[in-house]
């Protein structure tokens, strides 16, 4: 990405990929490949420095809408962009308040937007229901011909309901969005192998 500087100010952004026109003058596109970078700012257009050190992962955080700005520094103009500061998404519900429901918009107490805790939990749900599914068989199977389950079945059935509780129990428990999004980083252990402090729910082996 590339800006136009005129006057100290930006006046037009550039893709990099098309012709431009600067005044009565028009430029290939080339310019922005086989042009040095002292011959594009000679026509005051300038590559775009992205800093993106406020930028937070969309998953759990709103960023900004980046800005952009032109300085010079000891001679050297530049154009950089950057973000403001992330606002974390609801880890909780929200409810409608009282002067809600005089404005119109909804019941006193009842929830107006479901928080990420909330919408966590519904995957932690479904992924175990979707592993679960593969082996429902074996259960429908006993109901209509009692055919006994087998014992590493059944132990795997367990192990999927019981990690899927822990799972839903560390997510109810976080205080914050951070505390969110720690439960799902992944970071490098002891033994060399990645590993999240959610973990993950048991697959059964082929």
């Amino acid at each position: 990405m590339f800006a136009l500087v005129q006057s100290g100010s930006i006046t037009k952004f550039f893709s990099g990929n098309q012709a431009v026109t600067i005044g009565d003058i028009q430029y290939p596109k080339s310019i922005f490949t086989l042009w040095s970078k002292a011959e594009r700012e000679a026509i005051s257009i300038y590559e775009v420095v992205f800093d993106n050190s406020n930028k937070k992962d969309e998953q759990w955080y709103i960023n900004t809408n980046p800005s952009y700005a032109f300085a010079i520094t000891d001679g050297v103009g530049q154009v950089t962009s950057t973000y403001g500061t992330a606002t974390a998404k609801a880890h909780a519900d929200t409810l409608w308040t009282a002067q809600d429901e005089t404005d119109g918009k909804g019941t006193e107490g009842e929830v107006a937007t479901r928080g990420l805790k909330y919408n966590l939990i519904k995957t932690v749900k479904a992924q175990a229901a979707g592993i679960l599914q593969d082996t429902d068989w074996y259960v429908v199977r006993k109901a209509d011909a009692g055919t006994a389950v087998p014992s590493a079945i059944t132990t795997h059935r367990a192990a999927v309901r019981t990690k899927a509780a822990e799972q839903e129990t560390a997510i109810t428990n976080a205080s914050d969005t951070p505390a969110l999004e720690t439960l799902y980083t992944y970071t490098k252990q002891e033994d060399g192998s990645i590993a999240r402090p959610l973990g993950k729910l048991p697959v059964l082996e082929a």
